[in-house]
């Protein structure tokens, strides 16, 4: 009998351990809004929704002006965020969050459209400029360095130099583009797990080097 009492405690125990802090923001940009689901603005909202799927998360508590969830890579408890504070403003969210969990900016990944890339390619980076990303802009400056590590989705340029940005980033890809963004989920997934694990260098090598034809 005392050894069944001991298994109650240990269990019990283990049920009172503390979680491990939050370590990372995976942060997605997009606008909220049916409306824009499915355009080029909202790729990170995308691909953050597949990644958090495949991890078994929901990103659908309202915290920190964002959708929030939780999961767990590895060791590493991570919260996921889609600002719903609209592109522009999206450093309020982040910087709240970062504050909340005493994040610093290199344990901040932001994912985000990237008109310069094809639809079907990406690229890693450490930090640099926001590159005309107006959300990444936001969250530069409100967290005050480009030290943020980000994934940039590609989404194309606009079709002609007249056609003004913002339709074109609002407006929702074609069936080709399509098929060839979302074929990018799965290398984006991984290079994220390896940018958790600490395998900054793996990630850009896999996701870098993605092309479309590799589905």
């Amino acid at each position: 009998m005392a050894d069944i009492f001991d298994l109650f405690k240990q269990i019990a125990k283990k049920e009172d351990s503390p979680k491990e802090p939050i370590s990372w923001l995976i942060v997605g940009l997009g606008n909220p809004g049916e409306k824009y689901r499915m355009t080029r603005h909202n790729a990170g909202f995308l691909t953050l929704d597949y990644i958090a799927e495949a991890w078994g998360a929901r990103i659908d508590r309202a915290k920190f002006h964002a959708l929030c969830g939780e999961a767990t890579v590895g060791a590493r408890r991570v919260l996921l965020m889609k600002p719903q504070t609209f592109m522009n403003n999206s450093g309020l969210a982040v910087q709240e969050a970062a504050a909340f969990y005493k994040i610093a900016p290199d344990h901040i990944l932001v994912i985000s459209d990237d008109i310069a890339q094809a639809p079907g390619k990406m690229r890693v980076r450490r930090k640099g400029s926001a590159g005309g990303q107006k959300g990444l802009n936001d969250i530069i400056v409100c967290m005050g360095t480009d030290a943020i590590p980000r994934l940039r989705m590609g989404v194309g340029a606009k079709p002609h130099p007249d056609f003004e940005l913002a339709d074109w980033v609002l407006s929702e890809f074609g069936k080709d583009d399509r098929e060839n963004f979302f074929s990018t989920f799965p290398t984006a997934k991984e290079g994220v797990e390896h940018i958790l694990s600490g395998d900054f260098d793996g990630a850009m090598q896999i996701c870098n080097s993605f092309t479309p034809e590799e589905r």
